[in-house]
This record gives structure tokens, sequence and C-alpha cells, in this order.
């Protein structure tokens, strides 16, 4: 996997007076069947979500409150991506090394998966995920 096949989404923006509604439906706007949906909060300043590559899940990545950044690596690259609008989604596809950072008070990140959670998915040292990636 590399960089190339991440990618940010746009969501439907429905305007409304009242208040704009956004959305996303599975193998529609998310390109996938989703399996698990979780959210961090409450982040304290300066600490970092993530850390860490899948062996084979991919996930969409929403900022639906306040902004954080998103650290890519795909054992060659680095590319940072700041969410900030809860109509934006960023798609990360399996190994592809990510952490959170930078969050702003009250945000929330959204994160759908195409897989329910399994430890076994996880690779959480960074030298075995460059050396997997080489061995592809």
């Amino acid at each position: 996997m590399s960089l190339q096949q991440v990618k940010l989404l746009q969501l439907p923006k429905i305007l409304d007076d009242r208040g704009n509604l956004s959305f996303f439906e599975n193998n529609n706007q998310i390109p996938f069947e989703i399996q698990r949906v979780y959210w961090i909060y409450d982040v304290p300043g300066g600490e970092l979500r993530g850390g860490h590559a899948y062996k084979d899940l991919q996930e969409v990545i929403i900022a639906l409150s306040g902004s954080f950044d998103v650290v890519l690596n795909d054992g060659i690259s680095e590319q940072k991506f700041s969410l900030n609008r809860s109509y934006t989604a960023l798609y990360v596809p399996k190994m592809i090394w990510r952490h959170l950072e930078n969050f702003s008070t009250n945000s929330l990140a959204l994160i759908v998966t195409d897989r329910f959670f399994e430890e076994q998915q996880y690779i959480r040292d960074f030298q075995e995920f460059k050396n997997a990636m080489h061995e592809q």
C-alpha cells in the first residue's frame, strides 16, 4: 500500500437554515461495508492517538467536531492531513501507519472500519511495519 491510495472524501452536505446535515452509507460514500464505528474524544493537550498500522483493515476518519491532524506513513514517505470539517472524510487503506495529533479542545474523531476489533490486526512497532512493507 502507498499514500497514493489515501483519499479525502467529500460527504454530502445538505444545507438548511435550521442546520446542515451530512451523511455516509455503506459502499456509497464510504468505499466498504461498515463493521465497526468508534470515536475518540477528550484527548488531553499534546497527546497522540493511534501509532499503529492495520494488516487488513481499512478505515475512514472524520472530524465531527473541532480539528486534529492525521499523520500517515507508508514506510517510505509521510503526509499530514488536517481534518476540521464534518463533511470531509479521510480514507485510509490497510498497511498505512497512522497517528492522530494536534487535537483542538472538544474535538471529536469518528472512525468507521470494515472489520471488527481484532488485536492481531494491529502492527504497533514502526520498524516491524517497515519490515512488513518491504516484504510485500
